[in-house]
């Protein structure tokens, strides 16, 4: 789970040295790469057969779930060519917070008083990147947030169709169809035979390392961690994104970046840590109603 987000937080440096490639053209060809990649691990893993009947198994849910991943790629490479890469990681980093306002107004499920409190924080970690740099935010860099709000939104939204349904859905088939829909999505747009082999180059290690494989790896980890380790695990990407787009491409943040994205970044950790010892001290609580009595 380590290295997913690790591999997620590349987008935003390998972006800033492709040559010609935007935009569309970026989308796309990450798309078509990705893709490529799940499908490969499709037949690595059900063979060819079991790959096709898989597919032609899935529901309604399984293709809003596609719909909602290729919303996620969509709006992450374009809010990436508008603003800076910590502008769009801080942005993306409420999702685990709208997930859980989500699930209290659709789901009915009861949020922890921390949680709340931590909605707060982000919220006005937001408020202070928007309000106090709006001088800076203003046109591009603002624009690009705004569509960058449209991943948290797509992710939440996403996880709460799924647990209503009451059913799983088999992660890695929806990566593959979000990936499909993505580039068919851009291909109108996007000018594809007009980017440089070395752009392809990029876009491919993109697709197929900053995509396809870690979500990949997210589905065999999500398996063995709780939904809180998987959580707080995922905020990895904010923190390295913007340090690898200071380091490869010489972006700095920033200071109202910097002074927002610490307040969101403070109020997760905190909700996400609090959320992990909660769940931990319920445990030992129950390990010790249900241990027989000592023999002594």
């Amino acid at each position: 789970m380590i290295a997913a987000p690790a591999m997620w937080s590349i987008a935003g440096v390998i972006t800033r040295h492709l040559d010609a490639a935007r935009g569309f053209d970026v989308t796309f060809w990450r798309s078509v790469f990705s893709s490529l990649c799940v499908a490969g691990g499709m037949l690595v893993q059900q063979g060819w057969r079991g790959s096709v009947t898989t597919l032609r198994g899935l529901g309604k849910v399984d293709v809003f779930s596609g719909l909602m991943w290729c919303t996620m790629y969509v709006a992450f490479m374009i809010s990436l060519t508008k603003t800076t890469v910590a502008n769009t990681l801080i942005v993306m980093s409420v999702a685990p917070l709208l997930t859980a306002f989500l699930a209290w107004v659709v789901l009915k499920q009861r949020i922890p008083g921390r949680t709340w409190l931590a909605i707060a924080a982000a919220m006005a970690g937001m408020a202070w990147m928007f309000v106090s740099g709006l001088g800076e935010l203003a046109g591009g860099h603002l624009i690009g947030m705004l569509i960058g709000l449209a991943v948290p939104v797509a992710s939440a939204t996403n996880l709460i169709l799924i647990k209503r349904a009451g059913q799983g859905v088999d992660l890695i088939p929806a990566v593959f169809l979000g990936s499909v829909f993505s580039a068919l999505l851009m291909l109108p747009f996007a000018s594809p035979l007009q980017a440089s082999w070395h752009d392809i180059g990029l876009l491919a290690v993109l697709g197929v390392f900053q995509l396809g494989l870690p979500c990949m790896l997210m589905v065999k980890a999500a398996r063995h961690l709780s939904a809180p380790e998987v959580a707080l695990l995922s905020l990895l990407e904010v923190l390295l994104g913007p340090i690898w787009a200071w380091l490869g491409a010489g972006e700095v943040p920033a200071h109202e970046t910097l002074v927002g994205g610490a307040i969101v970044m403070a109020a997760l950790v905190v909700n996400e840590v609090a959320g992990i010892r909660g769940s931990m001290s319920a445990s030992r609580r129950t390990g010790e109603m249900g241990s027989p009595p000592s023999r002594g």
